[in-house]
């Protein structure tokens, strides 16, 4: 009897291991990753002027390529909706999602996925217009309010109106931009989401000045890359593609010079194994020993990432906060490359 389960639970591991291994051979067979993102968030995800995708969140979904399959460019961009994106990675449609997507108890346990990090912590805010003469939340009972279904926000607000004994009448919209064309049209007297996001609407208005953002954060929002349960080597690559770009902030290395310093050992031990200049942590996840380093070249280390598309020097405007590194009083930190 002890043979027969022995034998039974070493055939089960098996079959999980090549479970394990299936987006990650899949990925390198059709040499693309299938990435999903929001349908357009300044600064976040957005496409350019010749039609590319860039931003924030596609910077992660670049890195993952580049540690992967050697090319950032190797990336299906898969727009995605609040309601549609949980069902898109469920099915198979993408490999990951890289967009403003909240980690809570049941994402993560009912709809089975594994949320390998945060990229940005945030918080539920509400936008209105100057001349509504608003200046706390506390001071919207009664108003008319644009917020994207199948959100987090939509529970938030709802719990925020109820606490402070206050009622508002709900404007349902699908993306950002038919938030921002609600808003913009008074069809609305209060926009609400991600403060993140709504600076980044704001900075798209021609009159942004006459346009705040009410001071109250009402909810926390952890928001961060995610894969489907049941691949952990899969999540295992999105996960420390992340924290590669989160510690090599910390640790000096930059898009500049990170395949200098991947050349040769350095004197920080650190640096050398997450570069693959010593031992092969990469072997560990089925990829090579080079695969940190291209994912930083590709994209640059997360402080380069912020400041490029949603820093204080962007239209966004938005300050390190909870976002800087550990040591400059923030949250971000990778576990240790050991």
């Amino acid at each position: 009897m002890r043979k027969i389960t022995v034998l039974a639970a070493t055939a089960a591991i098996g079959l999980g291991a090549a479970a394990q291994a299936a987006t990650l051979e899949e990925v390198k067979a059709r040499g693309q990753l299938n990435c999903g993102v929001a349908t357009g968030v300044p600064g976040f995800a957005f496409t350019d002027a010749s039609g590319e995708w860039d931003g924030f969140d596609v910077a992660v979904c670049r890195a993952v390529a580049a540690a992967v399959l050697g090319d950032p460019k190797a990336v299906k961009f898969v727009p995605t909706t609040g309601k549609t994106r949980f069902t898109a990675l469920a099915s198979g449609e993408v490999d990951m999602l890289s967009r403003n997507t909240t980690w809570t108890f049941s994402r993560d346990v009912d709809l089975k996925f594994d949320f390998v990090g945060i990229n940005y912590y945030d918080g539920q805010g509400f936008m209105v217009r100057k001349d509504l003469g608003v200046t706390s939340a506390k001071e919207l009972d009664g108003a008319t309010v644009c917020i994207q279904t199948g959100t987090t926000t939509e529970l938030n607000l709802a719990d925020f109106f109820r606490i402070n004994n206050m009622s508002y009448e709900p404007v349902p919209i699908e993306t950002n931009a038919e938030a921002q064309q609600k808003y913009l049209a008074n069809a609305c007297d209060v926009y609400t989401t991600d403060a993140s996001g709504l600076a980044a609407t704001r900075a798209t208005f021609e009159d942004a000045a006459n346009h705040i953002i009410l001071p109250e954060i009402i909810s926390k929002e952890p928001l961060g890359p995610l894969v489907r349960h049941g691949d952990n080597e899969w999540g295992d690559i999105v996960r420390w593609t992340l924290n590669a770009l989160i510690a090599a902030e910390e640790l000096g290395i930059t898009s500049a010079n990170v395949m200098e310093m991947a050349k040769a050992p350095t004197s920080n031990p650190e640096i050398n194994r997450m570069l693959g200049t010593e031992g092969n942590l990469g072997a560990m996840m089925g990829l090579d020993k080079d695969w940190a380093a291209r994912a930083i070249a590709a994209v640059g280390n997360y402080g380069e990432i912020f400041e490029r598309y949603i820093g204080e020097k962007t239209p966004i405007g938005l300050p390190r906060g909870l976002n800087a590194q550990w040591t400059q009083g923030g949250l971000m930190y990778s576990p240790p490359f050991r």
